[in-house]
């Protein structure tokens, strides 16, 4: 496969070192791009090292100081973030699914949506989108009105701060190859979506943070038209502290003087701190506890599935009207959340889309269930999703538990055997059943067998040799097999592999209980990188459909 390359040759490849495409020789194209980007992230020894020599409160100080700084050498301060009318949002779970809510219910006021409310005051030019992590290609990280930046676009802004930065690096007498002159990964993706959204004259841009808030680098907003807090939990914590008041700290960052935020409901621990850093910077928190519309058995149709994002669901609605209000768009009353939502609000939350988060996949003989659920808390509530796919397929407990399913599952950082061991017990205590699965494969995040990883899918922050000996993917076989051994547990070295088997079990059970029978029920879970590339997979080397 063209242009994908395995994890341990680019390690062992010069792709390491920051890379010059200022050579006439080296082709602009959106490759060229991708390789640029991959040199930017930081490998597995040199986050190791790190943690180990610089303590996690001077990385966290140097953190905002140091993205001020880049952003001067493109070109901008931080009082130029002002004109795209950031809403920035933080948390633990729901984060990228509620930014997304916002975006598509803003998306319903731009100047293009002809079913614009007739009580606008004014309409919107283009609304911006940055999330992050990217499930396929990495543009899907920096979209405009709902759409991720084309290959073209993406290509032009991500040279176009790169070039800002060689020169900016010659300016000051240094090396414009050099590690220092570049920022990492994330980072520079922050850059350069800031670039864009005022390149491209959006006057409204839903961020989501990183990771934290307080030091966050996307918290060099200075004045967001209105902030969101999600639900908190405990991930992160190197960066973010052990307790869950240590972490609604960091996410309480994002609260601005003058900027109204509105948060999920928290643990009360967790709410009292929210609270208390709003009031030490003099603004006003609001805890929205939900919306008499928005519940499982009301008549608003999610565009994402699974009940927990009614939670979502409904900050987003509070927070797109703070916006909507802020910047002169509609004259919404102040017990909005009230009242019976507008038609609006209601099809922006219907047309609303982020793949790999309850998403269902159909082929004649798979049907794919797949989320990226990756802290405990969302491993559980992903559970709870798949055992209603479940229930919703079978007539009956008795006969749902007679029926193959198999599990998917990867993740390569976190503690992988405490996620696998959540995700058991949610499933064997909604089934009644001590067998979940009939099959469980293990599988790492490398998307191709003989291909390697795709470009826009390659990550450096894994051990390399703990990937290549399958050590996380053995560790999660022992214990699957320990909680569980009547399934049949298998290990893969790539993505590719687990898809195959899948497809090959489900076939011979066609062949064994005829076409009529239900198509498998296949779960993919517990990492975003791991359903990315699933889903490349899938999409590339397509099923019978």
């Amino acid at each position: 496969m063209r242009g994908v390359q395995t994890f341990s040759s680019f390690c062992r490849s010069g792709q390491l070192r920051r890379l010059s495409f200022r050579s006439t020789e080296m082709s602009r194209n959106y490759e060229a791009a991708i390789a640029a980007l991959n040199s930017l992230q930081t490998n597995f020894a040199v986050v190791e090292e790190l943690r180990k020599s610089v303590s996690r409160q001077d990385m966290n100080l140097r953190s905002l100081p140091e993205t001020v700084e880049w952003l001067r050498r493109i070109g901008y301060q931080p009082s130029d973030l002002n004109q795209i009318n950031p809403v920035h949002v933080a948390g633990t779970k729901g984060k990228g699914s509620t930014s997304s809510f916002i975006s598509s219910i803003l998306s319903q006021f731009t100047a293009s949506n002809p079913g614009q409310s007739n009580t606008s005051l004014r309409r919107l030019n283009k609304v911006g989108l940055y999330t992050s992590p990217h499930l396929r290609f990495a543009r899907e990280r920096i979209q405009i009105d709902n759409t991720p930046l084309s290959e073209e676009k993406f290509t032009k802004y991500f040279f176009e701060v790169w070039d800002r930065l060689e020169e900016a690096a010659q300016v000051a007498g240094e090396d414009p190859t050099s590690l220092r002159t570049k920022p990492q990964y994330f980072r520079y993706l922050t850059l350069m979506a800031f670039h864009a959204y005022i390149s491209e004259g959006v006057d409204a841009a839903v961020i989501e943070c990183g990771i934290g808030g307080e030091y966050d680098c996307t918290n060099v907003i200075e004045k967001p038209a209105a902030t969101a807090i999600t639900s908190l939990g405990i991930d992160h914590t190197a960066m973010l502290g052990n307790t869950i008041e240590q972490i609604a700290w960091h996410k309480a960052g994002i609260i601005k003087p003058g900027t109204k935020a509105f948060s999920a409901p928290q643990p009360p621990t967790a709410e009292k701190v929210l609270l208390d850093r709003a009031a030490e910077k003099g603004t006003q928190l609001e805890i929205v506890r939900g919306h008499p519309e928005l519940t499982s058995d009301g008549d608003v149709k999610l565009g994402l599935a699974g009940d927990f994002q009614y939670a979502n669901a409904a900050v987003a609605v509070a927070t797109a009207a703070e916006f909507l209000k802020k910047v002169g768009i509609e004259n919404l009353p102040s017990d909005f959340l009230e009242k019976p939502l507008p038609q609006t609000f209601r099809k922006g939350l219907e047309s609303a889309r982020l793949g790999g988060r309850c998403e269902t996949r159909n082929e004649k003989r798979v049907t794919w269930y797949i989320d990226g659920g990756h802290t405990l808390e969302s491993i559980k509530l992903a559970g709870q999703w798949f055992t209603s796919q479940i229930h919703a397929n079978s007539s009956s407990t008795a006969a749902a538990n007679k029926k193959m399913r198999v599990l998917i599952f990867n993740q390569q950082t976190r503690d992988s055997t405490a996620l696998a061991q959540a995700l058991y017990e949610t499933l064997a205590a909604a089934l009644g059943s001590e067998q979940p699965f009939t099959h469980a494969i293990f599988c790492t995040n490398v998307t191709y067998k003989d291909a390697g990883y795709r470009p826009d899918l390659v990550s450096m922050n894994t051990n390399a040799d703990d990937v290549e000996r399958l050590q996380v993917q053995r560790s999660l076989a022992e214990k699957w097999q320990s909680i569980d051994p009547r399934t049949e547990v298998k290990v893969y070295g790539t993505i590719e592999e687990a898809v195959d088997f899948a497809r090959e079990l489900a076939t011979k059970e066609r062949d064994l209980v005829g076409e009529d029978e239900a198509p498998v029920m296949t779960f993919v879970t517990g990492s975003l990188h791991l359903v990315g590339g699933f889903l490349d997979v899938i999409e590339t080397k397509p099923g019978p459909q």
